[in-house]
């Protein structure tokens, strides 16, 4: 992979693992948030001196490649043969065409199939016969034998671009209920090339990654233009597995979990990128045959080592990335535009949950000049090329369609500072005392983190203030929040400590400081998108004077702890220090990018060293907010403290799902299991109740999200319970929060009205 790191960074990682115990002398600490603090007249921060990045920049960015034309949650995007337009597929089965040409105001609909769809292919001689072919879902939430479907449809006679939805014919199918696969395109062969996943959310639990004698799990290859032996297809001759009696001939290649997207190069070489399980995401050549390894392995490494292996040889990917820099793969295309001389013959690909982009050249056998192009905002869940070898993005969140361009050079004032004491956020380092001008906050549902206490600070440079205002999403999702939208330059600050002997919890020892740096790009005016948030952590040394700069891959780091109950009396715990990746996991554009300093969890009384108010009051009298408050803070919505017994199970209970789990499961959040935990949304409307589970059964009997009564059969449970693989979150923590498992399992077996009617504290505006 690629990678590259100045000396410094090489230094500060021999520091970081030349003690991989960390076990220095407890301190006694004050919370710097509880320190005196003028909540009647407010302070400029005027010491920032947070500039540019620390790691070098990117060469290249995106634009938006139509500005005028936005869809719907576009799933596919694909050239129509012969002429010089795209066919677009949507989630919700709108398939349309436009015109590639960036003056492009409005797309023309093709096909309502009127259920999920996930791909299109037009067929080589559309212009003649006028098929195109369709990959769809019956029901995405249900395992059916036959849910996933490929069908063909046909063009009305003289009707243009319109097609016919009688003219359905159904080529095949496969099970549906997980990974289901459904990228489609034609090779250069003339044969239609399908992707299956695993038919599972976890684990491989069919076991069909090497099986195969069925479709799953799968690359496939049929002839659609010649059917026979009563299918609406055949099987090409040259198939590897054609005849055999154990095995499914339409198999091109198999051991896949769930190739997300591939393609055919000039030189007719297929390309597919495949999401992984744990800790790995690939990219591979596809072979005649190949066998890719799951559920035996992930990538190269191995996962399931003892169950048996199927036909061939295990094919090693070509390049793969950790869930450090990744988290879900999206497979693209070898560019062969002459507009980006650098990139032609590069494949491109990106993933979709950090939007980062990345190329490499194919020599030898081997990638070649490996490295990442753009850190984006897309949520890229698609990649399509034109005639001309340009290749597009498609961001399944903001509806756009966009092309890779040239970064405007970069060039910092200042170095990023390499340690806290550089930052200018505090006056004294060692004492952890805020600068002026910062300003301490806490919030009502904390997200757990592995038992850790945490300081916040809001950085605010000079007089600038923050825009108080109401979020209405894209495309209608309006929540009951109201937003925030902050000056370029802000920071956020929060120090994280734990204590390492469970007698005395006061007695803490500072692990990190992470800072969330907002940057107004240079013409960058999108509504929703606008947000530039960028991640960084710095590492305490022993002495608790300072702390480093933590390079961008990321640290797991062995605390000691001692505790009573553990065997000899001390135990080991794993402390995360995230990736700058794993920051954007969940300060995404969906959850608006920042997830404490919201009017939710900061309408609450703060304890300002002695003083308790209001802290929205406070910012209000602060002049924090460009307006005035639009009402008083009792009538905003608010969270209720998950911890306080005395609140309502019910809401308690909410707070903490909308604390620990809602930024990744909401629309958009990035979660893979289509629900949503936001605690303004009544519990009938968050597709928990009765909901079978998509991402695995995890060996329960007949599981749903949430059993209304029965904690034993909620997944959403079961999975918080858990450790290592399948575990939520999945990311942020690795130590079970025992009391919030117990709190959530009281509240399961109370419910009986699926109603569950809004949170009273959080009024609809």
């Amino acid at each position: 992979m690629f990678n590259r790191r100045s000396p410094m960074l090489a230094a500060l990682w021999a520091i970081v693992f030349a003690a991989p115990i960390f076990s220095a002398e407890l301190v006694e600490q004050t919370p710097s948030s509880a320190a005196s603090f003028n909540i009647k007249t407010r302070e400029f921060w005027t010491t920032g001196k947070i500039h540019g990045s620390p790691d070098p920049a990117d060469p290249y960015t995106t634009k938006d490649a139509f500005p005028q034309l936005k869809f719907m949650e576009p799933l596919s995007l694909g050239l129509v043969p012969d002429t010089d337009r795209f066919g677009v597929a949507t989630r919700p089965g709108k398939i349309f065409t436009f015109q590639n040409s960036p003056e492009t105001a409005s797309a023309d609909l093709l096909l309502d199939i009127q259920r999920t769809t996930y791909g299109v292919a037009f067929h080589p001689q559309f212009a003649q016969n006028g098929y195109f072919f369709v990959t769809s879902v019956l029901d995405p939430k249900l395992f059916l034998p036959q849910g996933s479907r490929l069908s063909r449809f046909c063009l009305k006679p003289n009707s243009g671009l319109v097609a016919d939805l009688s003219s359905e014919l159904v080529v095949l199918e496969w099970p549906s209920g997980g990974h289901n696969g459904g990228c489609i395109r034609f090779g250069p062969d003339g044969y239609l090339y399908l992707s299956t996943g695993d038919g599972s959310g976890i684990a491989d639990e069919l076991k069909t990654g090497q099986d195969i004698s069925d479709l799953l799990g799968s690359m496939l290859r049929i002839d659609i233009d010649h059917p026979e032996g009563g299918r609406n297809y055949s099987i090409p001759k040259d198939n590897p597995f054609e005849g055999q009696s154990d095995a499914r001939g339409e198999i091109w290649s198999f051991g896949h979990r769930q190739v997300w997207k591939f393609s055919f190069d000039d030189q007719q070489r297929l390309w597919a990128g495949e999401v992984g399980q744990d800790l790995w995401e690939t990219i591979s050549l596809i072979q005649r045959g190949g066998n890719y390894g799951w559920s035996v392995l992930e990538g190269r490494q191995p996962f399931r080592p003892q169950r048996p292996q199927g036909p061939a040889a295990f094919v090693a990917p070509v390049v793969e990335h950790s869930h450090i820099d990744s988290r879900s793969i999206t497979g693209g295309y070898v560019s062969q535009t002459d507009r980006l001389p650098d990139l032609k013959g590069a494949y491109i690909y990106g993933d979709y949950d950090t939007g980062k982009v990345w190329s490499f050249k194919f020599f030898d056998g081997k990638a070649i000049e490996h490295r990442q192009l753009a850190d984006t905002q897309i949520r890229i869940v698609e990649f399509a090329q034109d005639r001309s070898g340009e290749v597009y993005l498609v961001d399944f969140v903001g509806g756009g369609l966009h092309r890779i361009v040239e970064a405007a050079p970069q060039i910092a004032a200042q170095p990023f500072p390499r340690k806290l004491s550089q930052t200018g956020l505090f006056s004294s380092t060692k004492d952890h005392l805020p600068a002026r001008g910062l300003i301490p906050y806490s919030v009502n549902a904390p997200l757990w983190s592995d038992g850790a206490e945490k300081d916040r600070f809001i950085a605010l440079p000079g007089n600038s203030q923050i825009e108080f205002d109401s979020v209405i999403y894209p495309h209608g999702a309006d929540y009951p929040d109201v937003g925030w939208r902050f000056p370029d330059g802000t920071v956020l600050v929060k120090t994280f400590s734990l204590s390492t002997d469970a007698r005395r919890p006061e007695h803490r020892q500072r692990l990190e400081t992470r800072l969330l740096q907002y940057r107004q790009m240079p013409g960058n005016d999108d509504e929703y998108g606008a947000q530039f948030w960028n991640g960084y952590t710095y590492v305490w040394n022993e002495a608790q004077t300072d702390a480093d700069l933590l390079p961008a891959d990321g640290l797991d780091k062995t605390l000691i702890i001692q505790d009573a109950l553990a065997p000899q009396g001390q135990r080991e715990q794993t402390w995360r220090f995230p990736s700058r990746a794993e920051c954007a996991l969940c300060h995404t554009m969906a959850s608006k990018y920042i997830l404490g300093v919201s009017t939710l969890q900061m309408n609450k009384d703060h304890n300002y060293g002695g003083v308790v108010a209001n802290q929205l009051t406070v910012l209000d009298q602060l002049g924090v907010f460009k307006k005035k408050l639009p009402k008083p803070v009792a009538d905003l919505p608010r969270l209720v403290d998950y911890r306080e017994t005395h609140e309502s199970l019910h809401l308690r209970a909410r707070a903490y799902l909308h604390a620990n789990c809602a930024h990744c499961h909401r629309k958009w959040g990035g979660g893979k299991a289509e629900f949503e935990l936001h605690a303004s949304i009544p519990l009938s409307q968050t597709l928990t109740v009765n909901t079978r589970p998509g991402q695995g059964t995890f060996q329960m009997d007949d599981p749903r999200i949430v059993v209304l009564g029965v904690p034993d059969r909620s997944m959403i449970l079961h999975r918080m319970k858990l450790e290592g693989l399948g575990r939520m979150p999945h990311i942020a923590s690795k130590v079970i929060d025992t009391d919030a498992v117990e709190m959530i399992s009281r509240w399961i077996a109370s419910l009986s009205d699926p109603a569950g009617a809004i949170n009273p504290r959080l009024p609809p505006h």
